[in-house]
């Protein structure tokens, strides 16, 4: 029960789930000025290139990737053309031709592989990452739920099917760092409270937590400190939603595959 609680409490803040989302912009750090803009629709995404000829002209490339099954994203690298800004768009003037292939291999939530040939004239690769453009405000209290799966664990506390909900507290020093508390409501664990907290790392729409601290109190709770990693959290629409996996560190041997999705009191 304790290790099922605290591995749940841990995805506190993390998961989608659905299929991981890269929708965001891209770069390189040691190369900026270049980049793309990638949109995911489920398993295919569009792709615009933000890039320059062999004259240093802005050139203009998208592509149309879709996932090959091996967890990256390939297809078709277009050039299109048109009629300059400024004017009346004139139809007979679009061109869009192919101009080779390209391939977007995600290594992790933040950092991916980008590779593409233009017109068989090179072969280019480039490690990029999603661009921060600006601090997100999260603080605030949400009321949401938790599900995913508890396996390994050697005292028995397997729950493949977890189920939670919880009223989540969150505090917030800018992109420094974070503390997020769940009191949890539902009958089974019900006055267990959780909290997190932890340095921020901030990549484009999401947030990493790769150092939080994990300590919980209440019925059979031992009000320890426990390592956590929480990824992915990122707000939404109407709230916050987030990812949190775990492996056998929580002791027990127990790992976790956890998601979680608050929305917002606007009333608080």
């Amino acid at each position: 029960m304790l290790k099922r609680l605290l591995l749940a409490a841990l995805c506190l803040v993390a998961c989608n789930a659905h299929a991981l989302e890269y929708t965001d912009v891209y770069y390189d750090p040691d190369e900026s000025g270049w980049g793309l803009f990638l949109v995911q629709s489920n398993t295919v995404q569009f792709a615009a290139f933000f890039i320059y000829g062999a004259d240093g002209k802005p050139t203009w490339y998208t592509a149309q990737l879709t996932d090959d099954g091996t967890g990256q994203y390939t297809g078709p690298l277009y050039a299109t053309t048109g009629s300059p800004f400024g004017s009346a768009w004139n139809p007979g003037q679009l061109t869009v031709t192919p101009a080779g292939t390209a391939t977007f291999h995600p290594l992790d939530l933040y950092h991916a592989t980008l590779t593409y040939t233009v017109n068989g004239v090179a072969t280019v690769v480039r490690p990029v990452q999603r661009q921060t453009l600006a601090s997100y405000a999260m603080a605030g209290r949400y009321s949401g739920s938790m599900a995913g799966s508890i396996s390994g664990c050697t005292n028995g506390n397997d729950d493949p099917a977890f189920r939670a909900r919880y009223v989540l507290d969150v505090a917030q020093d800018g992109d420094a760092s974070a503390s997020l508390t769940f009191t949890f409501v539902d009958q089974m664990h019900n006055g267990i409270v959780c909290t997190a907290t932890g340095p921020l790392a901030h990549f484009g729409r999401l947030y990493q937590m790769p150092g939080a601290t994990l300590v919980c109190s209440g019925s059979g709770q031992d009000a320890k400190p426990h390592a956590a990693t929480i990824e992915s959290l990122h707000p939404t629409g109407q709230g916050l939603e987030g990812r949190f996996t775990a492996a056998a560190t929580l002791g027990g041997g127990c790992s976790a595959s956890l998601h979680f999705a608050g929305v917002l009191n606007v009333n608080n």
